[in-house]
């Protein structure tokens, strides 16, 4: 896979983020670039979430300067090239009164407007999204009755329908068996190789870190970025991360 080094998709810099006097975040620097696949991983309440929502602007941070696509962050507008799937986003009350399609819908918005007409690209574009995530045969199913497999699968839609130039996904596992985990990163993996779509995705569980991985950042108030996921994931790397004597038992393997 060709990788652009040229402008990152994010440019962070000496990121800080202080709450009450509690160091959230420290002295956070990192890039991410075109084309890449990477884990975010650290432990509940390391700041994985805090991190990604001063990515996103939700948050501003302390201290430090970001970048999305070469522009300060006050100056970036182009919200439709950045896909996100939150937490917990698969755990929907069964009574939710939305099918699998208008579910995916609500991910054009970000393109056209809230007030703006349904065109034939945002009908082309939710279709191709519904396609590629293999739900189309779930459109007119109510979102509360499908599994949590098919649910995040429908986030997933939701969140490529605006056509994002990165998919960032924070604890996406949530209420989702462990077959629909397997198919869930064959999924990434395929959207990262053939799409060329920047993937980025959270989790707290050291065990999900699939082998084709390109680089782990760790998190738990610091940032330690690995080019190698492989030589990172070693107990005693694992025990400084996540404070305690952790023991991996097996690698934790993914067929393609």
């Amino acid at each position: 896979m060709s990788i652009d080094f040229k402008v990152p998709i994010f440019d962070v810099k000496n990121l800080s983020f202080i709450v009450r006097g509690q160091n959230i975040l420290s002295d956070i620097s990192l890039e991410i670039f075109n084309a890449e696949y990477i884990a975010i991983i650290g432990p509940n309440g390391g700041g994985k979430t805090t991190l990604i929502r001063m990515l996103l602007g939700l948050d501003k941070p302390t201290t430090g300067e970001i970048k999305l696509f070469g522009k300060k962050l006050s100056d970036f507008k182009e919200w439709h090239k950045i896909g996100f799937v939150p937490q917990r986003a698969s755990l929907v009350d069964q009574n939710f009164p939305a099918t699998a399609l208008d579910i995916v819908k609500m991910g054009r918005v970000s393109k056209r407007g809230v007030f703006s007409k349904e065109t034939q690209e945002d009908r082309d574009a939710v279709k191709d999204a519904m396609f590629k995530m293999d739900i189309l045969n779930l459109k007119d199913k109510m979102v509360g009755t499908l599994s949590g497999g098919q649910r995040q699968r429908v986030m997933i839609a939701r969140a490529l329908a605006s056509k994002p130039e990165i998919l960032i996904l924070d604890e996406p596992n949530t209420g989702v068996d462990m077959v629909s985990q397997k198919n869930f990163y064959t999924l990434l993996s395929k959207l990262n190789k053939e799409e060329k779509i920047t993937i980025v995705f959270i989790t707290h569980d050291i065990g999900v870190i699939a082998d084709d991985i390109g680089r782990l950042f760790t998190i738990n108030q610091k940032a330690i970025i690995c080019n190698d996921p492989k030589k990172a994931m070693s107990c005693e790397d694992m025990s400084k991360l996540y404070g305690i004597d952790a023991h991996l038992i097996h690698n934790h393997r993914h067929e393609h």
